[in-house]
């Protein structure tokens, strides 16, 4: 695989505890606001400001409550791989697929299941472990992570099956460079000719949000799943449940292609190219 920035987010250089500070304690805090969602009614929301203080001694101890831990209010290793292991199972799966788009498909469905969400704090969006997988190690308001989605689900698909990703497409944060890309390999395939003709797209294409007034100007992007109608089945990242282009996790959605200009990357189109 060609994004592997997700490892450096699996592990520690030391057990974090009352006093400790840095990036490691940074991370903790970090993944136990994401933990908040898979132990509701827990108080694990803590400020993420690289200090193990009293607050973050406290969320930890309520977290080794939850799993049944000792509660010495410290993060060792072993705890630490609990809180990431949403992350290592969304990326490390071990199965092999029968065609790239299946694989897809179901890499992105993996993903989804495992919640990845962005976190918001000091002012900033687009933050957390998740973000910087996806990003190649960035993360900040600066950094819209639809497409660094995308190109991780693609990475995965394609190592699967023995190619690189970058084969595909340029490996780039932006919609416009994989849109321009798309467009100069002939692998893009236009709203109109969608419209015309909607089984030219398949589950496991790339779906490009275009502006209306431009033919070159794509602002969000994910995955198709399935094909209904007038209507795309997506999973999406850097979105949200109105369908944001910057929202705060990977969702599934369903889309209208008849009521907005979306544009898709073929895969079939793409191995093609590479066969």
């Amino acid at each position: 695989m060609i994004k592997t920035r997700y490892q450096n987010e699996l592990t520690l250089s030391a057990t974090c505890r009352a006093g400790s500070r840095g990036q490691d304690v940074r991370r903790v805090q970090e993944w136990l606001s994401l933990a908040a969602t898979q132990y509701p009614g827990v108080a694990l929301n803590t400020a993420v400001d690289g200090v193990y203080g009293a607050a973050t001694v406290l969320a930890v101890q309520n977290l080794q409550r939850a799993l049944g831990k000792p509660t010495t209010g410290e993060t060792d290793q072993a705890l630490f791989a609990t809180l990431t292991a949403p992350l290592r199972n969304a990326y490390e799966l071990t199965q092999s697929y029968r065609s790239l788009r299946t694989a897809v498909v179901q890499i992105a469905a993996n993903h989804l299941r495992h919640v990845p969400r962005e976190l918001q704090y000091n002012g900033q969006q687009n933050l957390g472990p998740w973000v910087r997988s996806y990003c190649n190690g960035y993360d900040g308001t600066d950094f819209k992570w639809c497409m660094g989605f995308v190109q991780s689900v693609l990475d995965q698909a394609a190592y699967t099956t023995g190619r690189r990703f970058t084969d595909l497409m340029p490996q780039s944060l932006s919609c416009d460079v994989v849109g321009t890309s798309a467009e100069q390999r002939k692998t893009l395939i236009r709203n109109a000719a969608i419209r015309q003709n909607p089984s030219l797209v398949q589950p496991g294409d790339v779906f490009l949000l275009r502006n209306t007034a431009a033919s070159a100007d794509w602002y969000h992007t994910g995955i198709i799943t399935r094909v209904v109608g007038d209507c795309f089945e997506t999973i999406e990242g850097n979105t949200d449940q109105g369908g944001s282009s910057n929202g705060i996790g990977v969702f599934a959605r369903t889309r209208n292609f008849r009521k907005s200009v979306i544009d898709a990357v073929s895969i079939s189109k793409l191995e093609a190219l590479i066969s």
